[in-house]
């Protein structure tokens, strides 16, 4: 299986890193990039072909990545559409909807949409996947196995639940960095330096996820194990509770994904022209 990366930024090199690593070649990928720097890095760093043009770029694949920014995806899809023959479209592009992709190819169906985090960057992430019905399930394998060199994967039935997707682990990273900032803040009020706030603040972030990702109990049952009746997490968890730290927590996490509905819709209703590639 080939494959052709459209755009070569961060998320792009992820993969086509995460996908060197297992067992895909580097004969197998390539990359689409209109910046002279881009395609040098990408070569020097991957030893892959890496193109300015998009036919070339395209000719003889199975799969395309799209891997561009929001705002320029529309006008791409514009130039991408008479080139298509039988490949699968994935798109990385965040709050595009699968469906509105398929309208800008002008109807193609073989799209599937993907929602990646931050942390795929050192293949700890987890990817959202939605495909639209005409997609097959050798094409889905496909999908899951390419995603799946940066983390773990989940299929939504409906494009929908990828709001919810991107509230929770696409926008997730920004809550946990929010949090560990409290705690070392807190650390270093209470007289520990930087990098001992720093130290412990990660190190407890990396412990306890690892023992509720190894646990067969619940994060609750965890969470509980370790709030002794009287004692000093006790009153933590009671004084965030008065603050209605919890419920502060999943509003915006709603908040979250209603930006996201909203971005949907605008990004939608782009016409191709509006944006420069």
């Amino acid at each position: 299986m080939n494959m052709t990366f459209v755009g070569g930024g961060n998320m792009a090199s992820a993969l086509i890193g995460g996908l060197l690593r297992r067992d895909y070649t580097a004969l197998q990928i390539r990359v689409v990039e209109i910046s002279v720097e881009s395609r040098a890095r990408i070569k020097t760093d991957f030893d892959i072909d890496a193109v300015a043009d998009l036919a070339e770029g395209v000719a003889d694949t199975d799969v395309v990545i799209l891997a561009v920014k929001p705002q320029q995806l529309a006008e791409l899809t514009q130039k991408l559409a008479p080139l298509l023959k039988n490949q699968l479209v994935i798109s990385i592009a965040a709050s595009i909807q699968a469906t509105d992709i398929s309208r800008w190819l002008g109807g193609y169906q073989r799209v599937i949409r993907a929602m990646p985090n931050t942390p795929a960057l050192v293949q700890a992430g987890v990817t959202g996947l939605y495909a639209l019905p005409a997609v097959n399930a050798q094409e889905k394998e496909h999908a899951e196995n390419i995603l799946a060199a940066v983390g773990s994967v989940l299929w939504v039935e409906q494009e929908d639940m990828l709001h919810t997707v991107t509230a929770i682990s696409g926008s997730g990273p920004a809550y946990v960095f929010y949090f560990i900032e409290a705690m070392q803040q807190a650390g270093m009020e209470l007289g520990l330096s930087a990098d001992q706030s720093c130290q412990l603040s990660l190190q407890t972030f990396l412990g306890a996820v690892k023992l509720a990702e190894q646990s067969r109990e619940t994060v609750e049952t965890l969470r509980l194990r370790v709030t002794s009746k009287g004692g000093i997490t006790e009153r933590a968890i009671q004084h965030m509770d008065e603050k209605e730290i919890r419920c502060r927590i999943v509003s915006a996490i709603h908040a979250a994904s209603e930006r996201s509905r909203e971005l949907s819709d605008e990004f939608g209703e782009m016409q191709p022209g509006r944006f420069n590639r």
